[in-house]
Parts: structure tokens; sequence; C-alpha cells
């Protein structure tokens, strides 16, 4: 068994899931904000991550800043911003068309990427959409079904919500496959290992060297050990003792809440 003490004296990047993991809702869980001060005085680097991709990075920094969990120094990395990096690699200068809303698609646009709203694309892209209309959804699977290079930015069934959770792009797969019989030729959130690799690029840094905080075992946890990160299941959000061995990941290790790694910084 791997000492969590020894191994985060290595650790240099914390890499947090949000809702369920930092805060519920807009409620930080227990005593976040020292928690994070914590982790920020012991020179380690906060990366919020997250598969959502409704929102930019700019909404959730704003989001993080109202609720008091953001400092200068952090960042924020979403499945959005990771599936444009994708698509400046792989599809630079080709057509696209995003099932997103409007705040990815200017997340998009200033990446670079060049998004069309008619005529037949070269990429459709799937992602998070709250502002989802009939139209859109039927431009969508038009693309894919006359042959458009299927993307989808994560493969999430559900949001959490307070009450009961919000059907997200898994969900969204689902329906467009019964539709089309298509599936995504890629999908690039979590757990796969594509934003772990551009994490690795982005700040030059070796697997050994990310943990992976999460409260999901699906998502979170294979996601850190798909890409060789340590990883750390809290059982603030998703995933409890019970429901844990309805999965086959494995966390590095395993803490009632993210405040209890402030014991193994000081």
């Amino acid at each position: 068994m791997v000492n969590i003490e020894k191994v985060i004296k290595e650790i240099k990047y914390f890499l947090l899931d949000m809702d369920g993991t930092v805060y519920l809702g807009s409620d930080p869980i227990g005593d976040m904000k020292n928690t994070l001060a914590v982790i920020r005085k012991s020179g380690r680097q906060i990366i919020f991550l997250t598969n959502n991709s409704s929102k930019s990075e700019e909404s959730y920094i704003e989001k993080l800043k109202k609720i008091g969990l953001w400092e200068d120094g952090d960042s924020v990395y979403t499945s959005g911003m990771a599936t444009a990096e994708y698509l400046n690699d792989k599809f630079k200068d080709k057509t696209v068309y995003l099932l997103g809303t409007e705040a990815l698609k200017k997340e998009f646009r200033e990446s670079g990427i060049n998004l069309i709203e008619e005529g037949q694309p070269d990429v459709a892209v799937l992602s998070y959409d709250t502002e989802l209309t009939y139209n859109k959804l039927f431009k969508f699977t038009s693309a894919i079904a006359k042959g458009a290079y299927y993307v989808a930015t994560h493969p999430d069934i559900n949001c959490p919500a307070k009450d009961v959770f919000a059907p997200d792009v898994g969900s969204f797969m689902k329906l467009i496959e019964a539709s089309t019989g298509k599936t995504p030729s890629v999908i690039i959130g979590k757990p796969s290992t594509f934003m772990g690799d551009n994490l690795k690029k982005n700040f030059t840094a070796a697997s050994d060297r990310f943990i992976m905080v999460g409260d999901r075992l699906n998502t979170d946890i294979r996601f850190g050990n798909n890409n060789g990160f340590y990883s750390l299941l809290v059982l603030s959000g998703e995933t409890t003792e019970k429901n844990m061995k309805n999965y086959p990941d494995i966390p590095s290790f395993k803490l009632n809440s993210l405040n209890d790694i402030v014991k193994f910084l000081q």
C-alpha cells in the first residue's frame, strides 16, 4: 500500500474535480477555503478540472471567486478547453459544428476553431448543451449522418444537481445513437487520456507529479489511473462506501473529504 504522506510530499499539482469535491451546488464542502489555502501555501498548484463543458473557463473562475475558493495562481481546465486543443491539433482550419452553449461557442472561436452554423461541417462536436433546442439537435444528427467526424467532450451520463441529476452528454449520446446508429469516434474528457496528456504537456511535468482528486470512480479515479497519476477518492459527493463495490476502479487513496488532506501537508 502506497503511503499517502510520502506521496503527497512529491506531488506538485492537485487536479481537483469541483462539484462533489470542493463544493456542492454553490456551497463549499466544510472548511474548503482553508484547505485550499493550505495546499497553496505548501507550494502546490491547484488546477480545477471538470468534464462540464456547458460553461467557459471564465464562468468557472467567476463562480469560484464568488464562493471564495479562487486565488491568483490557480487554473481551470475543462473538457471543452481540452476539446478545443484537440481540434486545433488534429483538425486545424477544418469546419466544426458545435452542439453547445453560447459560452462554449465563444471560447471555441477565441481558440481559433472555425465554427459554422449552416452547411456540412468536417467535424461535429457534442458538448453539454444546457441551451439545447430541437433544431440544434437535428443539425447535429444530420451532420454526423452525412459523415462529419463525431467528437464528444466527455462521457458523463448525468450532471450533479441538488434534487435530481440532469441528463449530460452521455445521455445525449444514447439518444443520438438510437436515432443515427452513430457513436463518437473520440471522447475527450475524463476518463480518457487526452486531458491528461495535455496537462503533462502544458505544465511540463511527469505523471507522478499529479494527483487527481474526485468523488466519481468511473470518471475522476479512472482518469487518474489511466494517466498514471495518483488518485484520491473523496466520499463527499457521488461515491459512498456502499456503492464503491459497483466499480472496478481502485483509487490510490480514499478520504472522507479533501479537507482531510490538511494533516498530510503540515
